[in-house]
């Protein structure tokens, strides 16, 4: 086995426990409301904005990761997904951040509009799921040398990360009518 496949299965373990340590943590904070827990904390309904926000940097980031690397920028390339891990990290705190602190929004939105969130929210989160172990595992053959395969596997975790970027901001712009602060 080559050097590169031996740095790559090292990080396997860890890159199946996050994946499924991520959404089973993530759902079960979900399910928490400190307020009915009888924690008298004030709602973070500052974070909708700011974690929207997020999302859409990391698409643009997403895009000029990739406009990087076709430039032949790899440096670059490695710092740009390197935040956008980072940003995926800090839009999954401060959303649960809010929602264990703030009440359920319902969309209000009636008829074929209704349907349209909705496809969109269930992509999203079916998404934003699936691509964990996509990103992980894109990321470590990166960074081992194992560029052929980074590459292919790059071109299916791209298109999936940027849908669950685009697909954020537009959830929240159509859900932002109807928070209640």
């Amino acid at each position: 086995m080559t050097q590169t496949l031996q740095n790559e299965k090292k990080y396997n373990i860890w890159i199946w426990i996050l994946s499924i340590a991520i959404p089973v943590v993530v759902a079960i904070l979900f399910s928490v409301n400190l307020h009915d827990l009888g924690y008298n904390v004030k709602p973070l309904s500052f974070l909708p904005p700011i974690y929207a926000s997020i999302n859409g940097l990391t698409a643009v980031l997403l895009v000029l990761a990739v406009r990087a690397i076709k430039k032949g920028n790899q440096p670059l390339h490695e710092r740009l997904i390197k935040i956008c891990i980072a940003c995926s990290i800090a839009f999954l705190a401060m959303y649960v951040a809010y929602h264990m602190t703030s009440i359920e929004t319902k969309f209000g939105g009636e008829g074929a509009i209704r349907y349209v969130y909705f496809f969109i929210l269930i992509t999203h989160i079916l998404l934003s799921i699936i691509i964990i172990p996509f990103v992980l595992v894109t990321f470590v053959r990166g960074i081992s040398g194992s560029y052929q395969r980074h590459k292919k596997l790059a071109r299916i975790t791209y298109p999936m990360w940027l849908y669950v970027a685009v697909t954020g901001v537009i959830v929240y712009l159509m859900i932002s009518p109807y928070y209640v602060h």
